[in-house]
């Protein structure tokens, strides 16, 4: 049995809702970074090396978060000892969640962190925001000198 579609008003007001969320968070991102609107409607952008995602979504009536996906690294050597250093790394992170998948190119590293975000105004949503991506950031700069010492 599937659930019953949500009314028209429901998802407008859902829709609304995120759009003003993904308006606010633009406008935070934008006093560092160039940002770009996808088809989708995510908002994207690079922080130094690290390209980035912004999207929003209502879980629940009242409930509207932002959810950002920063790519720290890729087609890392499929290495246990780099693996084990950012899950270690994971776990000191108040942050986002690390992630670690092993593709045939190697591991990609992954940080994502999603939280309530309605009602906030520009200057703690950067901060938010900028707190995400500068811990990315960071995280890169670690596992690039752990694979390449000599890439600084």
């Amino acid at each position: 049995m599937s659930e019953p579609e949500a009314p028209l008003d429901a998802r407008a007001n859902e829709a609304a809702n995120t759009a003003e969320l993904l308006a606010a968070a633009r406008e935070a991102l934008e006093r560092y970074h160039e940002v770009h609107t996808d088809d989708d409607g995510a908002l994207t952008f690079r922080h130094a090396e690290v390209p980035c995602a912004v999207q929003a979504m209502q879980l629940a009536e009242g409930l509207t978060v932002l959810s950002l996906t920063c790519v720290v690294a890729w087609d890392l050597p499929d290495d246990d000892q780099l693996a084990k250093s950012a899950a270690e790394r994971a776990g000191q992170g108040l942050f986002g969640t690390l992630g670690v998948v092993r593709t045939e190119r190697g591991m990609d590293v992954t940080l994502r962190y999603a939280f309530p975000a309605a009602g906030m105004g520009p200057t703690p949503l950067s901060t938010m925001l900028m707190l995400v991506v500068s811990t990315a950031s960071q995280l890169r700069t670690e596992l690039l000198d752990a694979v390449d010492p000599r890439s600084r």
